[in-house]
């Protein structure tokens, strides 16, 4: 597992249960005042508690500046009410079962839900003394008021199977068990923590792993928080249900997950579902539990980043490396490394597998270290992104194929020193793709073309002088991150030769005394005409013409 190293856990107070039970006991109630309306380090100041002032829990906000269920988007589940179809454990049915059977039955109205609400956020103020703790708000409504209301709120990792016929996860080791009870008609609220385990020594003494185990972890005023409304809410100020509500009807809670070392902020280890449970009043918080509400979440969980990589003109990236870094910039910690594939996907070399998973939320850096030949990365590299809880994000990066550019010179054979001869020609490169440019050179004889993919061009003067004879094509090898601003392209230097015009006469000395044909070459044949007189001329000849040109004249006397 990849892991961002962050903030510690603070201050937890634990306490081990000593005596092994030998029946289902409670728990020594000690009861703990609430003291303030918001937790510390809650980033929205959600008011989770019973507020200073007016001592009560609420769905409204009740300091300026703060935040209630009025003001935050929750979570809304409602549940069957006073139905024999509403979901339940088993009556009698233990905690200390991996799968609690689930079934539909009727449940005393003090106990049974009808909305359930929660919200959860994160610190991610890096200056925060509780920055990456997770925050997880609560309520439930019930069918009828219970002030002294007891509840259960499961938080269940999800790495086992479902249980039998149900969406019920199957409970693994470090599942929690978080019992909630409101004392003293919901004024003051005490909170215990039990752990899931599969070796060790039960909560209830006569039990065996796997079990709700016997550390149990109580929870003081800093880390939870909950409270229940002594008056009445009025439709207005229940966005929950939108109903009238009597005192002692709704419950609330905050629970700062990392400070109760529930949640590892330096670990992604998180949680996929909660379950709510109600209890009877005073009731243990490991038997006797009524009604239940499964809810999937996403607590903590861990994230992963998946990278592609494409040439601009689809050529191969294959031994292209990208390096993870964690933080904003390529100054952090080196997570690890990846390397593209043949497909493009980068991945661990040796296991063929995506490695950037198991991340911790938080601030991370891609940048790509190692490029193939012939590409400039992706201008967006190094690119910054930061994870939340249970994020999967792909990424794909283009990287630029660089080009190169082609240098043509131009010069004439001209032997009169007194005058210049003419350079401006027009020239077409075909490239390696196949695509075809058009330049022209300027009066000193010079040309660039830029932009062209490496590999072999060809160099074509299309549009030679008056007078003069096209140069021979020319193959050159473009090298890529090369420019015309710079002027080291590749060179392809042509020289132009003046064409030559031949005229070829017959002149019958005695007019119509004889006829005669002229031909040259694949020129038309001439004939002469009435007088014998005549001649053919042929225009524009090439240099170096294999076996120059043969000239025939046929006299006929």
């Amino acid at each position: 597992m990849i892991r961002i190293l962050g903030q510690t856990g603070r201050r937890r107070r634990l306490a081990l249960l000593g005596t092994i039970f030998t029946t289902i006991t409670l728990l020594a109630v000690i009861v703990v005042p609430s003291a303030q309306a918001v937790l510390p380090g809650s980033p929205s100041k959600f008011e989770s508690g019973n507020d200073p002032t007016l001592g009560l829990g609420n769905m409204v906000v009740n300091t300026t500046g703060n935040n209630d269920w009025a003001t935050v988007s929750f979570t809304d589940l409602t549940d069957a009410a006073a139905s024999n179809s509403d979901d339940s454990f088993e009556p009698g049915s233990k905690q200390d079962t991996a799968c609690p059977v689930v079934e539909g039955h009727k449940n005393p109205p003090k106990d049974d839900f009808t909305d359930i609400a929660s919200y959860i956020e994160k610190n991610t103020d890096a200056a925060s003394p509780f920055f990456g703790d997770t925050y997880l708000y609560g309520a439930t409504i019930r069918y009828a008021a219970n002030g002294n209301a007891s509840e259960n709120i499961e938080l269940n990792q999800g790495t086992g199977p479902l249980c039998p016929g149900s969406t019920l996860e199957s409970r693994v080791e470090g599942d929690k068990l978080i019992a909630i009870d409101y004392l003293g008609g919901g004024k003051a609220v005490e909170f215990h923590v039990l752990t899931w385990v599969t070796t060790g020594a039960c909560f209830v003494g006569n039990h065996t792993a796997p079990c709700w185990g016997a550390t149990v972890l109580t929870l003081d005023p800093d880390e939870a928080e909950g409270g229940v409304n002594n008056v009445d809410i009025s439709a207005a100020d229940n966005p929950i249900s939108g109903v009238f509500l009597k005192a002692g009807q709704f419950a609330e809670f905050g629970i700062n997950l990392a400070a109760a070392g529930i949640v590892d902020p330096d670990s992604c280890v998180g949680f996929t579902q909660i379950v709510w449970e109600s209890r009877s009043a005073g009731s243990s918080f490991v038997s006797s539990t009524k009604d239940i509400k499964i809810q999937p979440v996403n607590i903590n969980s861990c994230a992963s980043v998946s990278v592609r990589k494409v040439g601009s003109d689809g050529g191969s990236q294959a031994g292209a490396i990208f390096t993870l870094y964690e933080g904003t910039g390529i100054l952090g910690t080196v997570v690890g490394t990846c390397t593209v594939d043949a497909n493009g996907d980068c991945v661990d070399p040796n296991t063929g597998l995506n490695p950037f998973i198991g991340l911790n939320p938080g601030p991370y850096t891609l940048d790509e270290t190692n490029t193939p030949a012939g590409y400039d990365k992706d201008p967006n590299l190094p690119f910054s992104f930061t994870l939340a809880d249970g994020d999967n994000l792909s990424f794909e990066f283009t990287n630029v194929l660089q080009t190169g550019a082609i240098r043509i010179a131009k010069t004439a054979k001209h032997a009169d020193p007194d005058s210049s001869p003419n350079l401006e020609a027009g020239f077409t490169v075909t490239d390696v793709d196949g695509g075809t440019h058009s330049v022209s050179t300027d009066a000193t004889g010079n040309a660039c073309v830029d932009g062209l993919p490496p590999g072999d061009a060809t160099v074509s003067e299309t549009g030679p002088p008056t007078g003069y004879s096209a140069g021979a094509d020319q193959t050159v090898t473009v090298l890529g991150n090369t420019t015309c601003t710079g002027a080291d392209g590749v060179l392809a230097s042509f020289e132009n030769i003046p064409l030559t015009n031949i005229t070829v006469s017959v002149d019958s000395q005695v007019d119509g005394g004889t006829s005669s044909t002229i031909t040259c070459g694949s020129e038309p044949t001439v004939t002469t005409d009435p007088n014998g007189d005549g001649s053919l001329t042929v225009n524009d000849l090439e240099p170096n013409v294999p076996d120059g040109i043969v000239c025939t004249i046929v006299i006929d006397p």
